[in-house]
């Protein structure tokens, strides 16, 4: 503690107040270092912030006399340190004037680093007669006693260069830019490599920059006459650590004007450009301060000079050897496309043929054409995905949204690192093409102004104008081979033909009544085929344009058609219709070789299609991805199930030694994932028809569901098909099941709790006098655990066909969102809205065992791991933790565990392997290690 001014000893600090960089450099202190020649010392004491001591003088200065020189941020100081070095003889001149802090007899040089660093004021006994702010005193003429403090803090900068990432540049090529920026040589400032500071040089336009006449006036710029405290500063660090962070002041690089009554005029000052900090592209001379009412600093983060704890940030923790280094494996199992009835889906093929990729949601999602569930899932999308296109490099992919944004990405890593974002309309982006060199874009779709453009992919550049349409283009190709030819279809039930580059419209093709719904050039470039909702496909020549013939006559389908896909040898073509079936064209003699009726169902009709090698692909109304076999039309090869809707619950069981995942949807729909190959199918016959709340498998193998259609479904997990026997119908909606053993199980329902045994409603609790939300049964079945959103947990005991309430209330952090028993039923969890997590002893009177802290966001559901050791919990913060029961600080966390949405669900396959969902319809599978 800071003694007060009458109890402070007259002799020198140093003794008392030994040098100590670390507090010196304290964030949100401010500090006076008085010298003396012989003994420098400090005065800084952190619980004094914003309080100035000047030790010399005893004189103190509260925080609203240095406002005007310290740069505040909600009326505190941000991290800014100020140190002066003055002469023992000096007195202290302020008096809570203009310049309250100000040292008779010295001249200030101020240093500053970008927002956030610390800012080093030195004074000194020498330096120019300018730089004083206005309304301070006049330094002394005459020579000032030299100084050891400078070098000093230079020695003790230097030494910590280890610690810190004070690492300088000391090649030829620096030599030259501070040649040309006016530093001098090295041996006339502080040396890059020994010190973090590594060069400084004048702010044009400071006050030594004027001529003799002027050198009375204060030296401050327009800027600073607004305002601006970070104009006032004449000097600043231009390079640290090898870094260029510096800050340009307003008048770098421009000629100042003459002033009047000076018949002299400065010399124009070079621009002054500094790099961008941590890289990039050099910086405009027009970049603001952070004291600046101009705007924001540019972008780049700043690295300090100093060490981490010189700068006031915290020390880095030492590593957990007990948690885990890496971030756990993950498998992914993808949602299906988000189909719209009456819209053609685009699928998009890999032009080395292993791969396609469709969209769902903000997703794209890429899979392997041979093995779908190897898959992998781009997340980068603000707003919804529309279409998704490989570049024919197959290095890239292009995926537009709803918003117009258009963003190209690397498929060759894992990141998947954005390469550009052009958004070249406002307005959903429907289809995407490119040229075969891989060089240009054609992007289509409902613009304001306009509903297409074509630019390189690299600048931006524009390479042509699409028009020739006045509604919204739906589709768009470009011939794969020179000369260039572009085709585009449209609502106003017309085609436009392009040639270039650049670009040009050269007519329109009305062959068609209604919307033209796909264009598509044969892979030789000969041709090109245009399919509609009349239900007719015509061909073209490729080249000029001119029709060659149409397909099937009058009508190639009973129904409109959404998408069409060529063979890979240009003598085949694909179709897929609303009237439930696709068919296979030989198109040199116009005429069927295939037709594949898919079902009879309106969700059988047909929405798109690829031809990719020999993959014969097609998407349903249903979202369900069929793999058609040329042998055999009648049946598809194979049929990819999943999910396009969002998951809301899972649940896991293990039937013939395998493991399953089950998973159920906010349309009602079960699905059946195995857990090794990524497999799945779903239950025959009409289940759910609105969303599935939550699921779990009773003792006898059935699974148990309820859903927001009022009913508790049990499905036998061998038969695979829903039974009208074992549906149990509810009076309100229900919100959670749970299952005990002896054939009970609890549902909690709105304003009510019903016990059901043996499929049968056999008790209710109406109106609780609380709003239940959550259940779970001891694995001993005596004992159920309500949960509430009054933020309690209630137990109650079932006997026979009742239950009975037991009295025990258990308080939470706040409303109650999951409550699960571990396996071997000695402790209860439960999870809140307060991002808490908490454990209750059962063996102990339900006692509480330990809480659990770490989530930022509400928790939503939780699991016990088999080995009653660990549990894991999800939260609308995207994060899963796996906690260790005996020890809270010992956790696993998954970040991001689903990009785009909050965990959901999620269960244990075994004591290694934990399973989530999430509302972007995809089932992760993660390998944890402790």
């Amino acid at each position: 503690m800071v003694q007060s001014p009458e109890q402070q000893p007259s002799s020198s600090l140093a003794e008392t107040h030994p040098w100590n960089l670390d507090d010196l450099l304290s964030p949100y202190s401010i500090g006076v270092i008085p010298l003396d020649t012989e003994n420098p010392g400090v005065e800084v004491d952190p619980n004094y912030e914003g309080t100035v001591f000047i030790a010399s003088t005893f004189k103190v200065f509260s925080l609203p006399q240095v406002e005007r020189r310290v740069p505040t941020v909600n009326s505190k100081p941000t991290g800014k340190l100020f140190v002066y070095q003055q002469p023992t003889t000096a007195r202290c001149c302020g008096s809570g004037s203009r310049a309250p802090f100000e040292a008779a007899g010295c001249s200030r040089r101020l240093f500053t680093g970008p927002r956030g660093g610390a800012v080093l004021c030195v004074t000194s006994g020498a330096g120019p007669a300018g730089g004083e702010e206005r309304g301070a005193p006049r330094r002394r003429a005459g020579p000032q006693p030299p100084s050891r403090a400078l070098d000093y803090i230079w020695s003790k900068l230097g030494a910590s260069r280890a610690r810190g990432r004070a690492s300088g540049s000391g090649s030829a090529a620096a030599a030259r830019r501070q040649a040309r920026a006016g530093l001098g040589p090295a041996s006339d400032r502080p040396s890059a490599r020994g010190t973090p500071g590594a060069a400084f040089r004048r702010v044009p336009g400071s006050a030594s920059a004027r001529c003799d006449s002027q050198r009375a006036g204060p030296a401050v710029s327009r800027r600073a006459r607004r305002g601006n405290k970070w104009a006032r500063m004449p000097y600043e660090i231009s390079e640290c650590a090898g870094v260029r962070a510096g800050r340009r002041r307003e008048g770098a690089g421009r000629r100042r004007p003459r002033r009047r009554g000076c018949g002299a005029a400065t010399p124009a000052q070079p621009p002054e450009v500094v790099p961008r900090a941590g890289g990039g592209a050099p910086q405009g001379p027009r970049e603001r301060g952070p004291g600046s009412r101009a705007g924001p600093r540019a972008p780049g983060k700043w690295r300090s000079p100093l060490p981490r704890k010189a700068t006031g940030g915290r020390p880095r923790p030492a590593r957990d050897p007990r948690r885990p280094l890496v971030r756990p494996a993950e498998k992914v199992f993808a949602s299906l496309p988000q189909v719209e009835r009456g819209v053609s889906k685009i699928l998009g093929g890999d032009p080395k043929g292993n791969n396609f990729l469709y969209t769902n949601g903000k997703c794209v999602i890429i899979r392997n054409i041979d093995n779908p569930a190897v898959a992998d899932i781009y997340t980068e999308h603000a707003h919804q995905v529309v279409v998704a296109k490989y570049a024919p490099s197959g290095f890239y992919v292009a995926s537009g949204d709803v918003s117009g944004k258009l963003r190209i990405w690397d498929t060759t890593q894992k990141e998947h690192l954005l390469k550009y974002e052009y958004q070249p309309f406002a307005g959903k982006i429907k289809d995407i093409a490119w040229t075969e060199d891989s060089k240009r874009i054609a992007v289509v779709g409902e613009g304001r102004e306009k509903f297409g453009a074509v630019f390189l992919w690299d600048s931006g550049s524009s390479v042509g104008e699409i028009t020739g349409h006045n509604k919204v283009i739906n589709s768009v190709d470009i011939k794969q081979s020179r000369p260039y030819r572009l085709a585009t279809g449209s609502d106003d039930n017309c085609a436009a033909f392009f040639e270039g580059p650049p670009f040009k419209f050269k007519f329109t093709i009305g062959d068609h009544s209604r919307f033209v719904n796909c264009v598509r050039f044969s892979p030789d470039g000969n041709r090109f085929a245009t399919a509609s909702a009349d239900g007719q496909i015509h061909i073209y020549d490729g080249k000029t344009g001119e029709k060659v013939c149409t397909l099937g006559g009058s009508k190639a389908h009973d129904g409109g058609i959404y998408a069409i896909s060529w063979s890979p040898d240009s003598t085949q073509l694909l179709s897929a219709s609303g009237d439930k079936t696709s068919k296979i064209w030989d198109v040199n003699v116009n005429s069927v070789v295939s037709t594949f009726p898919m079902g009879s169902s309106v969700l059988d009709q047909q929405l798109g299609c690829l031809w990719q090698k020999d993959h014969l692909l097609s998407i349903s109304l249903s979202g369900y991805i069929n793999y058609l076999d040329k042998n055999n039309p009648s049946k598809p090869l194979r049929v990819i199930k999943g999910h396009s809707k969002s998951i809301q619950c899972l649940t896991v069981h293990k039937n013939g030694g395998k493991s399953y995942i089950y998973s159920g949807s906010h349309d009602g729909h079960i699905n059946i994932w195995d857990s090794e190959t990524g497999e799945n199918d779903s239950f025959s016959g009409k289940g759910h028809t609105n969303q599935v709340s939550r699921m779990t498998v009773d003792e006898s193998g059935q699974l148990v569901s309820c859903s927001m259609d009022d009913t508790v479904r049990y499905t036998n997990l061998m038969l695979k098909d829903y039974s009208g026997q074992g549906v149990v119908k509810l009076d309100v909606q229900p919100k959670c099941v749970a299952v005990g053993p002896g054939g009970y199980a609890v549902v909690v329902c709105i304003g009510q709790i019903v016990l059901l045994k043996d499929q049968k409603k056999c008790f209710s609790i109406d109106s609780p006098g609380y709003e239940p939300e959550v259940v779970a049964v001891h694995p001993g079945g005596d004992a159920v655990a309500v949960g509430g959103s009054d933020g309690n947990v209630r137990v109650y005991s079932i006997l026979g066909s009742t239950l009975k309430d037991e009295g025990k209330l258990l308080e939470a952090k706040g409303p109650v969102t999951d409550v699960a028993y571990s396996h071997d039923g000695a402790f209860l969890a439960v999870c809140d809205a307060s991002k808490v997590v908490t454990v209750f002893s059962v063996a102990d009177g339900y006692t509480e065992n330990n809480v659990f802290y770490g989530h930022h966001a509400k928790i939503v559901c939780l699991a016990w791991s088999p080995d009653n050791e660990h549990f894991a919990s999800g939260g609308m913060d995207m994060m899963v933790y796996v906690w260790t029961l005996s020890d809270p600080e010992t956790r696993v966390k998954i970040q991001d565990a689903h990009r785009l949405h909050h965990v959901s669900s999620l269960a244990w396959l075994d004591e290694h392997t934990l399973v989530t969902t999430s509302h972007d319809a995809s089932v992760k599978e993660w390998t944890i290690t402790y």
